[in-house]
């Protein structure tokens, strides 16, 4: 396996040993946040939307964004630990935001660094699950709608625990859910329901994560003349439903093949993970 490298705020490193701050506030606080970028044929895929949420994202957390930071820049970074990792196919990227150093729970600065890691993954094109995973409702904790629920921050104990209880339940995943008992994402995905050929996906304003990759389905559906609505899902959506499935960046599209006792068929999903492979 080649030997990976990556970029600490400008310091490209081996990635070896310690490779981060003690005092970075992303370790200390889960003062930060993070994007997750899927590499296909050796570049990264969606890096625009990705930058985007990014820096939104950080005016939210209040952070003060250098104007250096543009796509154009973190594209040469990214370019750069890809070709000195000699990964030329499948991979994944990491990029992290956290705010400087100093301070406790209050900062003394709103500047901030950045941190990019790069990993090579087997499939080069996405690949979907040959089984359906299995789901139920993870209901321990709630998420709150807040200012941030829109974005991938390094506060990220409820997706941990959830990850937990799923895996104890000897279950692929956990649907996370709001006070009301709405169904919002699951551990690491947005989530999609197909009703008689519809789309159904949690609105940004239900709290969900608002995916990259949530938004490259909705806008290859709609290309493709599939109709897509953003809306509430609870339970009794999960039960209806023809077709259920799972996005992220890095996996594309995950079918669930059941929910309790509930079977679902996965048509709709391959029809897209095929038409993604064409478009991106």
């Amino acid at each position: 396996m080649a030997l990976l490298y990556i970029n600490n705020n400008g310091e490209v490193l081996k990635n070896e040993g310690a490779t981060l701050s003690s005092a970075n506030r992303g370790h200390l606080y889960g003062d930060g946040l993070f994007e997750s970028i899927r590499v296909k044929n050796g570049k990264p895929l969606n890096l625009d939307a990705h930058f985007m949420r990014m820096i939104e994202g950080a005016i939210a957390l209040k952070m003060r964004v250098p104007k250096f930071y543009t796509t154009d820049f973190f594209r040469e970074k990214v370019q750069e630990l890809l070709d000195a990792s000699s990964i030329d196919k499948g991979g994944r990227i990491r990029i992290s935001i956290d705010r400087a150093s100093g301070g406790t729970y209050t900062p003394e600065s709103n500047e901030t660094t950045y941190f990019i890691e790069v990993y090579p993954i087997n499939n080069n094109d996405y690949k979907l699950n040959s089984k359906g995973w299995e789901i139920d409702l993870y209901s321990t904790m709630r998420k709150h709608k807040s200012p941030i629920s829109n974005f991938k921050t390094k506060n990220a104990l409820l997706y941990v625990m959830c990850g937990i209880e799923a895996r104890e339940k000897n279950l692929d995943d956990l649907l996370i859910t709001d006070p009301k008992g709405g169904i919002l994402e699951g551990s690491s995905s947005n989530l999609f329901v197909v009703s008689n050929g519809v789309l159904y996906t949690p609105g940004l304003e239900e709290g969900c994560v608002g995916g990259v990759m949530r938004m490259s389905v909705i806008n290859t559906a709609l290309e493709n003349s599939m109709k897509v609505y953003e809306s509430a899902i609870m339970p009794q959506n999960l039960l209806a439903a023809d077709e259920v499935f799972l996005t992220n960046a890095i996996k594309g599209i995950i079918w669930v093949g059941g929910y309790r006792t509930k079977r679902y068929k996965n048509d709709t999903s391959t029809k897209l993970i095929e038409l993604l492979n064409k478009t991106l």
